[in-house]
C-alpha cells in the first residue's frame, strides 16, 4: 500500500493502528520505519533503520529484556522487498 509517507504494510494482521514503511536507503538496502495511529510520537522519535539495525537492536532487546520476544516480527524484508519491487515496476 502507499499514502503520502510512503509504501507501508501492517505488521500485524487485523491491526490497522500499526503500519511499517519501507524504502531503499541510500546506499540501496531497505530501511523500515514505524508508525502507529494510537502513537503518533513513535514516527518522530524512531528514523529510518536498516534491518541490520533492527536485527542488532532485536538481539539487544532479548538478551536486556525479554528473552522470548521476537522484536523482527514486525520487520518483514519479504514484504519489504516486494512492495519495493512492485513499485519500481
Amino acid at each position: 500500500m502507499k499514502d503520502e509517507l510512503g509504501l507501508y504494510y501492517h505488521p500485524q494482521a487485523g491491526n490497522r493502528l500499526a503500519r511499517v514503511y519501507v524504502r531503499r536507503g541510500a546506499d540501496g538496502e531497505v530501511e523500515f520505519r514505524l508508525w502507529r495511529a494510537d502513537q503518533p510520537e513513535v514516527w518522530e522519535r524512531h528514523p529510518w533503520i536498516s534491518l541490520s539495525v533492527v536485527r542488532s537492536a532485536a538481539s539487544l532487546y532479548r538478551r536486556e529484556r525479554d528473552a522470548a520476544a521476537n522484536p523482527l516480527a514486525l520487520y518483514d524484508i519479504a514484504v519489504a522487498k516486494a512492495l519495493l519491487q512492485e513499485d519500481e515496476a
